[in-house]
């Protein structure tokens, strides 16, 4: 018989379960008092992700690609540069005069706009998927032609709602990056969108993003809303999401789910 000892078996990891059912960063190493080197270097990857998600630029040809067979109005917000946007939130709330003179007052059910916000690369990547899908949804809707928004904020969407003479808008905009996705989209949609209009008028989904909310059920949530508020001619606090839950394959008795999804003020871009 050996006098050799069993090498002990590596001791099984709790946290693993839990690290595979989401992207948070819980349950890390450490070596005596510090992280681990992995650790560290992988939070420094993500924040520098993030970091370069705010300053990227929209790729204006690779989006009107995606759009098309619609053809986008290209407009600006009244910030003139990156460094303007972010110091100044108010002037990306409002269109420049001269974007404002390139919108011709017609008579539509809804318009879309896309606003590179916090993230171009979020609305350039999830964006004409979920415009395609609603426009696809909502045959019978006038739907104005896509605006792109550059240096744009949520409320921009009101100014150029009113210049169309759009009676709803839904501003797709990039959210402000995380740690772990920094591409993820939001859409703020707004019934009698006018200048001014407070945030507790407006309806929000988030998390439109392949680790979170994907296109299918953020279309089927958003046509949702838009086909109430046009019913109940309002948005906001007076809207509460109750879009049925997608059902699985084959399976049709999915029951609706209720949830609360007005626009908190503070979770505007």
């Amino acid at each position: 018989m050996s006098d050799i000892p069993e090498k002990a078996s590596k001791p099984t990891d709790p946290w693993q379960r839990l690290r595979d059912l989401t992207r948070a960063r819980i349950g890390l190493g450490r070596t005596g008092n510090a992280q681990t080197t992995r650790d560290v270097l992988s939070f420094q990857a993500a924040h520098a992700m993030a970091r370069d998600a705010v300053h990227k630029p929209l790729d204006l040809d690779g989006l009107r690609r995606a759009l098309a067979p619609a053809t986008p109005l290209i407009v600006s917000s009244a910030a003139s540069d990156r460094t303007a946007y972010l110091s100044r939130p108010d002037l990306g709330r409002r269109l420049a005069p001269e974007s404002r003179a390139l919108l011709h007052h017609e008579d539509w059910d809804l318009v879309f706009v896309l606003a590179d916000g916090l993230s171009a690369e979020a609305v350039a990547r999830q964006g004409p998927a979920l415009f395609h899908a609603c426009c696809q949804a909502l045959p019978t809707w006038r739907i104005a032609p896509p605006v792109v928004a550059l240096q744009g904020r949520v409320a921009i969407g009101d100014d150029i709602a009113e210049a169309l003479g759009a009676r709803m808008v839904a501003v797709m905009i990039g959210e402000r990056p995380g740690l772990s996705v920094p591409e993820s989209m939001g859409v703020y949609l707004t019934y009698d969108p006018v200048p001014g209009c407070p945030d507790s008028r407006r309806n929000c989904l988030s998390n439109i993003h392949p680790h979170g909310l994907g296109i299918e059920e953020a279309c089927a949530k958003l046509v949702w809303l838009m086909r109430e508020a046009q019913a109940l001619k309002l948005t906001g606090i007076g809207l509460k999401e109750r879009a049925p839950d997608l059902a699985p394959p084959n399976d049709q008795t999915a029951q609706p789910r209720a949830i609360t999804s007005p626009l908190c003020e503070k979770d505007a871009p």
